[in-house]
């Protein structure tokens, strides 16, 4: 089972479809259709994602750091201090 994603400029899901079938292409064709526009005007306003690619970069921004590199940086050795 695929899902796709419609996505919005704002990243915000406006839409879903189950196109196992067809892949990405399929689904980006299927919401082309469905929005009755061309190519071009569509690719400036929606993006077709699958799901799980959505939900991973969703959490990778909503994700803290992992370690902050710049802490202990006033214990850094200057060769030029003297």
């Amino acid at each position: 089972m695929a899902i796709y994603v419609l996505v919005d400029r704002n990243n915000d899901i406006v839409d879903k479809v189950d196109m196992s079938d067809v892949g990405l292409n399929g689904a980006k064709t299927y919401f082309v259709r469905r929005k009755q526009i061309d190519v071009e005007a569509f690719d400036k306003l929606w993006k077709v994602k699958s799901e799980k690619e959505y939900d991973l970069n969703k959490f990778a921004f909503e994700r803290k750091a992992s370690s902050e590199w710049w802490e202990g940086e006033e214990n850094y050795l200057d060769i030029d201090k003297p």
